[in-house]
């Protein structure tokens, strides 16, 4: 989930849908266990058991392992599953007649516009010998990357919420939003306060912004007063309610804000297996698109290469989609930048040894925010088919 906008479209989608999708119990994504511990749940157990059993983290050599094999499985996908969703008939989507002009326009600067920046950018920081304007590319990413985290969080208690018939009213949705927004800038202005003479990040010197501790301890103080009102107004929902509340969703809020964002730094190991739930609840809701897309009626378009190819099905499909997920995800943040590190010359002395590498992960991150705050907002007609719709209502 990316911004407000966002959950007001799954707030419609669902609201539309008069029956369960496939393999769907009403109410939920997939199912109250399946839902519980991809969207926040699993982590806040994984994670305590790494800070009780794990305190110090495990030896670099293991963690190295392990961080290849969950990004290689999942992180990677999650981000390849992305451009899967954004280019899919992207020529209708940008020039096409069947989509709103703004959101059209919108299709035009995050798929042609900002990556076409953002290389521009990359490659004439590395071709004038400029490491440090890298570095800047990659505080811009953390920027980007915890907004996203808080979106993404807010937006799947919004869904739980409409799912589950227990929504907030529009006050209530403010003070959440507005929580979210002070614990990401907390994070990012603490991670540039105690980085301030810079550090290493993919083998290149990582600049951050001098940051006053005046700054600091108010974005500090403002997190603690939005905290407490966020407080208030779950307590004052669940009594309104008599007790009912969107647990799953409010355990994806409270843990993406808090054990993901602000207190992602007190384990090394915690910091390094986050990411995977991260992704895990975004793969959630786009695998749920992915099974509502295929299980019913669609508007005709050109059939992707796999379905030409393959027979369709609704499970042998997203297996498909998942694999092409995999295999791009390899080679967007691994194959491509390896090869082209080993094989094209530069000042390694300047830049260190993984300088493409560096580069694809800013480039990937950073481009990743800006197609899913097209994907996922209102008046995205896919998004408003598919998103929780049922089979027998996705045609409509």
């Amino acid at each position: 989930m990316t911004d407000t906008t966002q959950a007001n479209v799954i707030a419609q989608g669902f609201a539309s849908a008069s029956k369960p999708a496939h393999v769907r119990r009403a109410g939920y994504l997939f199912g109250p266990v399946f839902d519980f511990l991809t969207l926040g749940g699993g982590s806040i157990i994984v994670c305590g058991l790494i800070a009780l059993l794990l305190p110090k983290g495990i030896p670099t050599t293991q963690e190295i392992v392990l961080i290849t094999v969950l990004m290689a499985a999942i992180n990677q996908p999650h981000f390849a599953h992305s451009y899967q969703m954004f280019y899919r008939n992207f020529r209708a989507k940008a020039f096409g007649a069947s989509y709103p002009r703004p959101l059209r326009l919108r299709y035009v600067l995050a798929g042609i516009v900002v990556p076409a920046a953002l290389i521009l950018f990359l490659a004439g920081a590395a071709i004038s010998g400029s490491p440090r304007a890298l570095a800047y590319g990659a505080n811009l990413m953390f920027f980007l990357v915890g907004w996203h985290y808080v979106k993404q969080g807010y937006g799947i208690l919004i869904v739980d919420s409409v799912q589950k018939r227990l929504m907030f009213s529009d006050r209530a949705k403010t003070i959440l939003r507005f929580n979210g927004y002070a614990c990401w800038m907390v994070a990012w202005l603490g991670l540039n306060h105690e980085l301030s003479i810079g550090s290493r990040y993919i083998g290149l010197t990582y600049f951050s912004l001098p940051i006053p501790t005046p700054f600091y301890v108010a974005s500090i103080a403002i997190a603690v007063l939005t905290t407490l009102a966020v407080v208030h107004v779950l307590v004052e929902r669940w009594r309104e309610t008599r007790g009912a509340l969107p647990w799953n969703g409010i355990i994806a809020y409270l843990t993406t804000l808090y054990l993901w964002v602000i207190f992602v730094r007190v384990n090394p190991l915690v910091l390094a297996v986050v990411p995977t739930f991260h992704s895990l609840q975004y793969l959630a809701v786009v695998w749920r698109y992915q099974i509502n897309a295929g299980s019913g009626p669609r508007k005709p378009v050109r059939p992707s290469i796999v379905n030409r190819m393959l027979p369709r099905g609704v499970w042998f499909n997203l297996a498909i989609f998942i694999g092409v997920g995999v295999v791009l995800g390899f080679l967007g943040f691994m194959g491509i930048p390896r090869f082209i590190d080993s094989v094209l010359p530069y000042d390694k002395r300047v830049f260190g040894p993984s300088l493409f590498l560096f580069m694809f992960y800013i480039f990937i991150n950073i481009h990743h925010y800006f197609l899913d705050n097209v994907m996922w907002r209102r008046g995205n007609p896919d998004v408003q088919q598919y998103i929780f719709a049922s089979p027998n209502t996705a045609a409509r």
